[in-house]
C-alpha cells in the first residue's frame, strides 16, 4: 500500500516537473527567443510591413489593401454604393466574400475569392453589356465602364482595349495591396488633374513606385498604392 502511494506520488511529481520545464521551455523562452530573431533580423515584416508617412504615422501594411473613396452621404445606408475619390490612385476591385462596418478601409469580412467562373454572365463567350445582372461579366462590364469614364480627361482619352484585367477584376484574396503598372499608367493624367499637378511628376512617380519581378523572374512587375498614395500626398503637401 505504502510503495503504490510512494509510485504514485513520485509520478505526480515527475510530471508537474515536466509540466514546469516545458512551460518555461515552449511557453516563454522559445516564444522570445523566435520574436528576438524576428525583431533583429525582419523588424519591418515582424510588425506587421507598416508603411509610415512622412510625419512617422504609420498609415497601413503594405500586405493590405485600401480603398480610396469619397465619404457616403448616408453612412447609415448599406445600399449606398460607395464613390471613388478621384484625386487618388484606386485598387483592384475588391469584389470578395462578404462586406463589414467595421474595416471601413477594404469592406470584406472574409479573405476570398467569389469563385465564379471566367465566363460567369457571358452571352456568346463574351462578356457584353446584356450580361445577367450579378453575374461576373456584368460587374466586369460596369467596371471597365467606370475605369474609363474616371480616368478619361479633356486631353487625354482612355481606349477600351487600353483597361487592364486587374482594373476590372478582384485578386484571389480579395484584398491585393498592388496594381499593375498599366493600371497606374492610365490613372496618371486623371490623377495629375486632380492633384493640379503636372502628368510628368506624377508619372515619375508611378515609375519611382513599380517593383519588378521578385528575384528578376517572378511574378510581374506592380505597384503597391497605399505606397503610392502617401507619396503622392507628400506630393501634394510639397
Amino acid at each position: 500500500m505504502n510503495n503504490s502511494v510512494g509510485n504514485t506520488a513520485r509520478l505526480i511529481g515527475a510530471g508537474l516537473r515536466a509540466l514546469l520545464v516545458l512551460t518555461v521551455i515552449c511557453g516563454v523562452i522559445y516564444p522570445l527567443a523566435v520574436t528576438g530573431i524576428a525583431q533583429a533580423l525582419f523588424n519591418d515584416k515582424a510588425n506587421g510591413s507598416e508603411i509610415k508617412d512622412g510625419n512617422g504615422r504609420v498609415v497601413g501594411s503594405s500586405l493590405i489593401g485600401q480603398s480610396y473613396n469619397l465619404p457616403k452621404q448616408n453612412p447609415d445606408d448599406p445600399e449606398e454604393a460607395s464613390r471613388p475619390d478621384l484625386k487618388w490612385f484606386q485598387p483592384r476591385p475588391s469584389n470578395g466574400l462578404g462586406s463589414n462596418s467595421v474595416n471601413t478601409q477594404y469592406s470584406l469580412i472574409l479573405s476570398g475569392a467569389t469563385n465564379r467562373s471566367a465566363d460567369n454572365g457571358a452571352v456568346g463567350g463574351l462578356c457584353t453589356a446584356g450580361a445577367e445582372e450579378g453575374t461576373l461579366c456584368a460587374q466586369v462590364v460596369a467596371a471597365k465602364d467606370s475605369v474609363i469614364t474616371d480616368n478619361s480627361t479633356a486631353s487625354y482619352k482612355v481606349r477600351p482595349e487600353d483597361v487592364p484585367a486587374d482594373a476590372v477584376t478582384s485578386s484571389g484574396s480579395g484584398l491585393d495591396p498592388h496594381i499593375s503598372p498599366e493600371y497606374a499608367g492610365i490613372q496618371v493624367h486623371r490623377v495629375a488633374e486632380q492633384n493640379h499637378l503636372d502628368v510628368k511628376q506624377v508619372e515619375k512617380l508611378v515609375a519611382d513606385h513599380t517593383d519588378g519581378r521578385s528575384l528578376g523572374f517572378m511574378g510581374e512587375p506592380r505597384v503597391n498604392v497605399l505606397e503610392l498614395n502617401t507619396a503622392l500626398k507628400a506630393l501634394t503637401k510639397g
